[in-house]
């Protein structure tokens, strides 16, 4: 009996070994001449950083070989840091002046959808693994989101709010400068709201639309064809309805505001970010302190439409002056946030100006006192704290998504190398190398 035994634990492990060793694991093996990464103010000089699969399975200081059936990528005169993420986003369009308001009336579902793949990709090339994206018009963002999730187009990972929310005449209202012939009378499916019922609706319609979070416009905006670039437009009842609704579904609240009133209301209703925050003052940062707000400036977005409110016929006379008073006082809001201590998450609105520039968000951010380690882990570590992704994304640590990018040079000495990005991994697959 025990020979018969033996006789088939030698004839199973025949045919089982060469099976055992051919399945052996290719790695990739990355060697950084320095590396961020996010957990601290600290840059490592030559390390390794090893991922199987799509996920990072060890971090050695120096540089280690790999096995013969590896793949090793020498970034040894690189900086190499978390894939960069962007928690503000409008990723199926693009502004050009004029030819924009009229889009609407001219382009179809698919052609916005189109559109997405095309800057899906520019943003991923330009190192932004994952986004947040804050309003679309016809929920495109969630078949792109899904697309990109099955492999069939390249972009970064999706985080979708799909059509936002507003009250009617307000900042995302799709019908505003409309004929009143064609204006109609828009409601919680089209993301416009007004009383709590309509609110707890639109909210689910959002979930059932397939939306990760939801994005309300709590005060007016600027490019909007509305009079009011700062009033608050919705009730704190409403507010409330928004928020207790999506809690019930598990998801977050990203909140557009420039004016004071409706920041405070939002902030106190439990938002978890807000938008923009243009007149932020000392009581807005301590409301925000108490009821853990993070704060997602958007500095491009200003400084683009100050720019273009210069230009004649550029913006609608009603949203002219609003770009040129509104848009040059972010960059100095984000200075007195930043010392004021609240919490920060990287964010360009890209969309308003162009995909794949999403980089300079940085530059201005340094320019207006932030380090460009801090600038950094804002793109990383507190925009994965802010999506609630911390345990897979954000920073490189062992057992998260290899989700990495790579600049030549020194990215804290010259702030404006992470304009041009030179390598991209996300989910453990290369997409760029220079």
């Amino acid at each position: 009996m025990k020979n018969s035994i033996l006789k088939s634990t030698l004839v199973l492990a025949m045919f089982t070994l060469p099976f055992i060793a051919s399945a052996v694991v290719a790695a990739t093996v990355i060697h950084a001449g320095s590396l961020i990464d996010s957990t601290s103010n600290k840059v490592i000089q030559k390390a390794t950083v090893i991922i199987t699969d799509n996920k990072i399975t060890a971090i050695n200081q120096g540089f280690t070989e790999g096995a013969s059936e590896d793949t090793v990528i020498d970034l040894s005169d690189y900086t190499l840091m978390p894939g960069f993420m962007d928690m503000h986003t409008h990723i199926s369009s693009q502004n050009n002046g004029p030819a924009s308001y009229m889009e609407g009336f001219t382009l179809n579902e698919a052609d916005f959808t189109i559109k997405g793949v095309m800057y899906a990709e520019k943003t991923l090339m330009a190192g932004f693994t994952t986004i947040r994206n804050l309003g679309d018009r016809y929920n495109e963002s969630v078949a792109l989101r899904n697309a990109i999730n099955k492999g069939m187009v390249k972009g970064p990972r999706i985080y979708t709010a799909a059509k936002s929310i507003a009250t009617t005449g307000g900042h995302a209202d799709p019908t505003n400068g409309h004929s009143h012939s064609i204006m109609g009378d828009p409601g919680p499916i089209d993301g416009v709201i007004n009383g709590v019922a309509e609110a707890r609706k639109a909210v689910r319609q959002r979930y059932k639309h397939g939306a990760d979070l939801i994005k309300i416009t709590a005060t007016g905006g600027v490019l909007s064809v509305a009079k009011s670039g700062q009033n608050p437009q919705f009730m704190d009842d409403e507010l409330s309805a928004v928020v207790e609704t999506a809690k019930d579904y598990g998801m977050t609240v990203a909140v557009h505001a420039h004016g004071k009133e409706g920041m405070l209301r939002a902030i106190k209703a439990g938002v978890t970010s807000i938008e923009h925050g243009t007149y932020m003052d000392e009581e807005v940062f301590k409301q925000m302190k108490k009821y853990d707000t993070y704060y997602v400036p958007t500095i491009m977005a200003g400084a683009w439409v100050a720019e273009k409110a210069k230009i004649d016929g550029f913006f609608p006379e009603l949203v002219r002056p609003k770009a040129a008073t509104i848009g040059p006082l972010i960059q100095k809001t984000f200075a007195k946030a930043y010392q004021s201590g609240i919490k920060i998450a990287f964010g360009t609105d890209s969309g308003v100006s162009a995909h794949g520039d999403n980089g300079l968000e940085f530059a201005l951010m340094v320019e207006a006192g932030m380090k460009p380690i801090e600038a950094i882990r804002s793109a990383t570590q507190n925009a994965a704290d802010l999506l609630n992704v911390s345990d897979s994304l954000g920073t490189i640590e062992v057992g998260k998504l290899a989700d990495l990018v790579a600049v030549k040079g020194n990215p804290l000495k010259q702030i404006s190398l992470l304009q041009n990005v030179n390598f991209v991994m996300k989910d453990g697959l290369v997409y760029k190398h220079q």
